[in-house]
Formats: structure tokens, C-alpha cells, sequence
């Protein structure tokens, strides 16, 4: 079970249950899960999407993304027939990645999207 901290736990429940933390995986290994869930998608794809979310994840969002998010993008960019992740595209997609509209504003000003594909 987790909350992931997207509401209270009530301390009765708490008492009962055991922590374990988990960190994000390396790119590596997330690029690894993506190409073991999603077999479709293009190595380069599944590279981009990973580092992407990598970089966004020191973003400072409210919600930084999470293995399924990296997931999610990645199949819907399947979905649409993409191979290479460009500006454009990642824009439109953005919001099966970033889940708050202030996240995704955050991102698309200010040359944030470019940073994150570029490496910047």
C-alpha cells in the first residue's frame, strides 16, 4: 500500500505499517523498464522520454514524475507514431507526464522544454 503522500494516513493505520523508501531508478534501469513494458518503442524514444523525466525530476515541480508517468508518455508517444522526441511533440504530450497545470506552465516557459531535451 502507499499514500504517496497524496493524503493522510490516519495514525491508527500508521502504527501498522512498514516503510520502505524508494529512490527513482538510473537511467539506465529506467530506460530498461521502459523497453521491457513498452517493447514498441524506439531505443532513442525510450532514452529521451527517460532523461527527460530525469531532468524534470530536479525540476522544482509540484508533482516531479514518477516511473509510470515515464510510462505513460512513452505510450502515448507510441501511440502517435513518434520515434524521436522533439520540442513540439514533447509540448503537446506534456500533460501525460506533468499532471498540474503549473507544472506544465512551468515547463513550457521560460526555454524549460528546450534545457530538458537538450540537455540544458
Amino acid at each position: 500500500m502507499t499514500s504517496n503522500r497524496t493524503r493522510e494516513v490516519h495514525d491508527a493505520l500508521k502504527r501498522r505499517c512498514l516503510y520502505h523508501w524508494l529512490e527513482h531508478p538510473s537511467f539506465d534501469r529506467e530506460v530498461a523498464i521502459i523497453r521491457r513494458r513498452l517493447p514498441d518503442a524506439a531505443d532513442r524514444l525510450a532514452g529521451q522520454v527517460a532523461r527527460a523525466a530525469q531532468r524534470l525530476r530536479t525540476a522544482d515541480l509540484l508533482k516531479p514524475p514518477g516511473v509510470a508517468e515515464s510510462l505513460d508518455w512513452t505510450e502515448a508517444l507510441v501511440a502517435l507514431g513518434v520515434r524521436d522526441l522533439d520540442p513540439d511533440t514533447a509540448a503537446r504530450t506534456l500533460g501525460t507526464v506533468l499532471k498540474y497545470r503549473e507544472d506544465q506552465q512551468r515547463v513550457l516557459g521560460g526555454g524549460v522544454l528546450d534545457a530538458l531535451l537538450n540537455g540544458g
